[in-house]
């Protein structure tokens, strides 16, 4: 079976494509950093043993400790050298995902580190290894409308220097396809829940601002009218992102987007949220009429330090289309309906990180 090399693989995305990938019989190797617990998306984890310069066997995960910002991936070069013959396909899943990292930060991990990876695959003897790139579909910054996979335009403006940094390292990646390297870029939305059931591993990023909102400590969201949330099941997302690395030949060459069929208009989100009692009734104002100075000093203190980094996603409405999806996997995203977000926001509440009874009982 194919030898993966899978960095970030302690992450939730990278954990359950390692998982995924070991369940198909792949051989898989993880890159971490620091933690060395692969965990599926269910909070199980995945028995690994430590890489110590054989190939895995099939179905089996073997964990390396390296470091993306690192020339040689924080490796000795004999063993960088011996990793690089050893692995046919890499799912680079390793980044800085939090909105308010450090400017070099940035640069460090999520562009140089796209720029170390794709030299690990050039660094294969006989051909470079395979690679997708897991990127953001919010690389489109604020622009509104459809925007096609094909899109490569910079926008005017980018709402948060996570997703310019995502940006310049697809540009990376784009340059190795266009000099025929069999490489591809998926692009996630949002990432929540199960389609099934909502169960997440951890509650990070977006979760953070839904835990703000249902408890009341933020109440008010600046918003656009049309504005949409475009939340995508964690299954879908790994399913692409596992389809697209298992058929490189086909995808090579091309963008994904792993997003909503529809996504939810923002509206029908804080509709959702008031029709649990033991949650807060959040108020949402057009932009123009927000005014920080205007919300009590504790609601300010969380607007300045969580709200403010996810108030753009209540203002925008990108479309996301989805052909190279669609033609690939055979469909599209589900739909973020009322229906899935409900399962997403009930399995919150059983975990205990959402309230399950008032906050102000």
């Amino acid at each position: 079976m194919t030898c993966y090399l899978v960095t970030g693989a302690a992450g939730l995305l990278g954990g359950e494509i390692a998982a995924a990938l070991a369940d198909k019989g792949h051989r898989v190797i993880g890159l971490v950093r620091k933690s060395r617990t692969v965990m599926r998306g269910n909070g199980e984890q995945m028995p690994a043993g430590d890489w110590q310069g054989g190939i895995p066997e099939p179905g089996k995960i073997l964990l390396v400790e390296g470091d993306v910002r690192d020339p040689h991936l924080g490796l000795e070069r004999q063993a960088y050298d011996r990793l690089a013959g050893q692995v046919d396909r890499i799912v680079h899943c390793a980044a800085i995902v939090q909105f308010d990292a450090d400017p070099e930060i940035y640069e460090a991990v999520n562009i140089n580190g796209t720029g170390h990876v794709i030299d690990f695959a050039r660094a294969r003897p006989d051909a470079p290894a395979a690679l997708v790139a897991v990127s953001t579909a919010y690389v489109c910054g604020e622009r509104d409308g459809p925007i096609s996979e094909a899109d490569a335009e910079k926008p005017d403006r980018f709402a948060n220097p996570y997703e310019a940094s995502k940006f310049a390292s697809e540009a990376k990646v784009r340059e190795v396809m266009a000099d025929g390297m069999a490489a591809a870029i998926a692009r996630p939305s949002i990432v929540v829940g199960r389609s099934k059931d909502g169960v997440i591993a951890a509650f990070d990023t977006i979760y953070m601002a839904f835990k703000l909102l249902a408890e009341g400590r933020i109440r008010t969201i600046p918003s656009t009218p049309g504005a949409t949330l475009n939340f995508v099941p964690l299954d879908h997302a790994v399913n692409g992102i596992v389809t697209i690395a298992e058929r490189i030949e086909e995808a090579q060459g091309k963008v994904f987007h792993l997003v909503a069929g529809s996504p939810m208009p923002v509206a029908d989100f804080f509709a959702l949220v008031r029709d649990y009692p033991q949650f807060s009734n959040p108020d949402h104002v057009p932009p123009e009429r927000f005014d920080p100075s205007m919300l009590s000093p504790l609601e300010q203190r969380f607007h300045r330090r969580v709200a403010a980094l996810y108030t753009s996603y209540f203002q925008r409405n990108p479309l996301f289309l989805e052909s190279n999806t669609e033609n690939l996997m055979g469909c599209g995203g589900p739909a973020a309906d009322e229906a899935l977000m409900r399962r997403q926001i009930d399995f919150a509440i059983g975990a205990g990180f959402l309230p399950a009874e008032s906050v102000t009982a």
